[in-house]
């Protein structure tokens, strides 16, 4: 793996302290490159990052419609949520309304992150279920799509037909033949893809038009649904939520693995980004710096200063800060 470049300083006191280093692309729908870092063609995993990818074939084959599918379940269908009792109920309710239970997921137990609904478990002594797995939604969409298509039960299986619906979405919008693929953290596939093919989708998704065709009412949807729900799309305290609610109007999606995929309507663009250590913290760092430099995000709002800004002790004493590498600017 190319290793990229830095992209985001952590200091402590006057000292940088560690660096992280990575690759990010942003383009426009007819693959143009905007503006890229590190190696814009590097091959990566998209993880989570792809969720509205997997989303299309929900839409685009009737099921979310025949289904009776509203905006709050495409943005559960988009999410990597917290386990929150708002998402595992809405999650529960969608599946009881299809005849379906929990039982019928492939996602697997775990535990939420999302601390009062873990408090709640454990003083109740009840283990955490399928719904509290923060790709549920997803499964619960991929379910409702198998139930459509009348196709069998295993739904993560490569060659099931959601998952080959869900691999030609990915190959038609970043233009990539997606050949490669693993197990990704879910069960489900996960098809690599250039990081230049990732922004290049992000970008058709911004420039849909619901009027155009199917796969474009769909990608309007999908963004509008997270848009409009950034709550089930991850959760309290996490980035995506709050930067979505600081800027009204762009769709954002985080990834395992130091991914992050941003869809910004109002100027037909999308952005990929990839840290290659992997860490969390620097791809939030990154995509909050490249929403400030399209002017869509405020530098100085509470939830950009959570990114990028002074780095505070438990006793609230300010240690460092975090900050963009002047590659960045």
């Amino acid at each position: 793996m190319d290793q990229g470049i830095p992209m985001v300083e952590i200091w402590r006191g006057d000292r940088l302290e560690s660096l992280h280093c990575g690759h990010a692309v942003i383009a426009r729908a007819n693959g143009e490159i905007v503006e890229a870092w590190g190696a814009p063609d590097e091959v990566i995993f998209p993880r989570s990052a792809c969720k509205m990818i997997q989303a299309l074939p929900l839409l685009r084959s009737g099921a979310a419609r025949a289904a009776g599918l509203g905006s709050a379940h495409l943005a559960l269908a988009c999410a990597s949520h917290q386990g929150a009792r708002l998402h595992h109920a809405k999650v529960s309710a969608w599946l009881a309304a299809r005849g379906l239970s929990e039982t019928d997921l492939r996602c697997g137990c775990q535990t939420p992150s999302d601390s009062a609904e873990r408090d709640d478990l454990i003083r109740a002594r009840r283990a955490p279920t399928q719904t509290h797995n923060n790709c549920s939604g997803k499964h619960a969409g991929f379910l409702t799509l198998a139930q459509h298509l009348k196709a069998g039960p295993e739904y993560i299986e490569i060659d099931h037909p959601v998952q080959r619906a869900a691999r030609e979405a990915m190959q038609e919008v970043t233009g990539a033949a997606c050949a490669e693929w693993a197990i990704d953290g879910c069960s489900a596939p996960s098809f690599a893809t250039p990081l230049s093919g990732l922004a290049r989708a992000m970008a058709r998704f911004a420039a849909a038009r619901a009027e155009d065709n199917a796969t474009a009412s769909a990608m309007v949807a999908l963004r509008e649904a997270m848009m409009a729900h950034p709550e089930l799309v991850a959760g309290e305290t996490r980035a995506c939520t709050e930067l979505m609610r600081a800027v009204p109007g762009v769709a954002l999606k985080t990834g395992a693995e130091g991914v992050f995929t941003a869809i910004l309507p109002s100027r037909g663009l999308g952005i990929a980004l990839k840290i290659t250590d992997g860490t969390t913290r620097a791809a939030e760092a990154v995509i909050t710096r490249l929403l400030i430099r399209a002017g869509a995000l405020d530098p100085a709002h509470p939830a950009a200063l959570t990114r990028l800004g002074p780095i505070r002790n438990w006793r609230g004493l300010e240690t460092g800060r975090i900050a963009a590498a002047s590659t960045l600017d």
